[in-house]
């Protein structure tokens, strides 16, 4: 990460970047500062980005081989590809030749760093990897975010937002931004504070299942379910979270609907203010009879799993399933 910012605040860059590894929040931090660094803003003639696993390597080597309009540089950003864990002569032949005009800025997952591809990024470029931070420099980012807030924390309280949070920094950034929103006239945060905006992790995990569920993102909310299993949490607990955010989806569009101010919303939901508008889009991804569907699925979730008709964890999965498909359209009559 030193090597990136010495780059950026020399103004001498490599001509390809690599950035791997598991920590997402400071990845994309210092892809948006590489980014930043190298392109003009709104200059679309000269940037181009690629995301997935059945990105074309030819038609990557030939934008790269194209001068830039007008600039310096041509920027490529490619996320996501595979190409630095599973094999890809084409590109580990191609990287030693990329062109002084052209910088090739790779964000991925995982790597193997075995492969030829990785090899030549490394020798050619910046390969750096981000991986989770201890909780000692956690610490100390949160300290400094909270006091360029002029605001002050003390230790007990600090720890009692970490044990909410756990030690994923894009899930601290979330909470803190929410704890420093809710304070905003105060300069001391407390106990009562972090208890009054600081969801657990579970609690988290459930609302991010539920919008993807709403945006039928079938993978990711069944991920999110074995990421909750992995966490040790028990599958009827999980449902009972599930139906309880489907409940509160459906009050909130019901009073969104009948023009009720949020600060009524939020009384009547018991959530902050400032998290109905979250909820509101969450809920746009579902019609009224489609929440109360689910309502009425998860109670016969647990009737069926407390008769013995079926699994805990497959009763859950099953309900997963069915609300990230699609809609189905009503039969004509």
């Amino acid at each position: 990460m030193k090597t990136i910012d010495n780059d950026i605040a020399t103004g001498q860059f490599h001509k390809i970047y690599l950035l791997y590894g598991a920590e997402n929040y400071l990845k994309r931090q210092y892809r948006d500062k590489l980014r930043q660094a190298l392109t003009v803003p709104d200059d679309t003639m000269n940037f181009a980005a690629y995301e997935g696993r059945d990105i074309n390597t030819k038609e990557i080597i030939d934008l790269a081989e194209t001068l830039p309009f007008f600039q310096d540089r041509r920027v490529i950003l490619v996320e996501n590809s595979g190409f630095f864990k599973n094999a890809n002569e084409e590109l580990a032949e191609y990287i030693p030749q990329i062109p002084d005009t052209t910088c090739l800025l790779f964000v991925e997952e995982e790597v193997d760093k075995r492969s030829k591809t990785y090899k030549a990024a490394a020798k050619a470029g910046s390969a750096v990897e981000f991986v989770t931070p201890g909780e000692d420099m956690l610490v100390r980012w949160i300290l400094g975010r909270i006091r360029r807030e002029d605001k002050q924390i003390t230790k007990p309280v600090l720890q009692l937002f970490l044990s909410k949070t756990g030690l994923d920094m894009e899930h601290i950034d979330k909470e803190l931004e929410k704890l420093l929103c809710y304070t905003l006239h105060r300069s001391e945060i407390t106990a009562e504070d972090v208890e009054a905006v600081c969801l657990g992790q579970v609690e988290n995990k459930i609302f991010d299942m539920i919008d993807a569920i709403s945006a039928r993102r079938q993978k990711q909310a069944l991920d999110l379910y074995y990421d909750l299993l992995a966490l040790k949490e028990a599958p009827m607990r999980i449902l009972f979270l599930i139906a309880r955010q489907f409940q509160n989806l459906l009050l909130i569009k019901s009073m969104s609907a009948k023009g009720y101010p949020a600060a009524s919303i939020a009384g009547k939901a018991g959530m902050p203010s400032f998290a109905v508008q979250k909820n509101l889009r969450q809920a746009g991804g579902f019609s009224v009879e489609r929440l109360k569907a689910a309502i009425a699925d998860c109670a016969q979730a647990e009737e069926d799993v407390k008769t013995g008709h079926i699994a805990d964890q497959l009763a859950v999965e099953l309900l997963i399933v069915t609300y990230s498909g699609k809609e189905k359209s009503p039969s004509p009559e």
